[in-house]
């Protein structure tokens, strides 16, 4: 993905959760059931990371940036309790009927935001996913970290996300082989 969505509206309550979930998800490489999952007191604002509960129960810490950290303030401190009103529940993101936000909703949620953006691509969540592994993988992350970082139990699984170009692969040849 070359630009990441915004929501169109994103001073209201509405728009900064959906803004705070799509800049968590690009941040983190979650899935999005994994996103959606989330409680509250998984978050670590102060240390920017997430706890996990992935596949097979694992748990997993995983980093965020400055961008999410600053939306998910922002969420947290003028969104989520004018979302909830009176009602209360553990959910990081929340619906206004006081419940855990769906996968569902959240596809459609992505999808009304990518064409708001004016992105006829068919966007899924997945792809912001699979845009955080290229992106750490592309500018020299290592595999195991972002193995780690993604849940997967397996590295090939993660080998999945390193579409490397000829063009890097040329100039990493020629930068560290000795006759390169």
């Amino acid at each position: 993905m070359n630009r990441l969505l915004v929501p169109a509206v994103p001073s209201r309550p509405i728009g900064l959760r959906n803004t705070a979930m799509i800049y968590l998800l690009y941040s983190t490489g979650l899935r999005v059931s994994e996103l959606v999952q989330l409680p509250l007191i998984s978050c670590n604002l102060n240390a920017c990371f997430v706890r996990v509960l992935g596949k097979g129960g694992k748990e997993r810490l995983v980093p965020f940036g400055e961008a999410a950290k600053n939306h998910l303030q922002q969420y947290l401190q003028e969104g989520r309790s004018s979302i909830l009103g009176a009602k209360r529940t553990n959910a990081l993101f929340v619906t206004a009927r006081g419940k855990t936000m769906t996968r569902g909703r959240y596809w459609q949620i992505l999808k009304e935001t990518a064409a708001a953006a004016g992105i006829s691509k068919n966007i899924s969540p997945h792809m912001l996913r699979h845009s955080f592994a290229t992106h750490l993988l592309a500018h020299g992350a290592d595999l195991r970290a972002v193995q780690m970082m993604l849940g997967h139990a397996d590295i090939s699984t993660t080998q999945i996300y390193t579409h490397i170009d000829h063009d890097r692969l040329k100039t990493v040849h020629k930068k560290f082989h000795p006759r390169g």
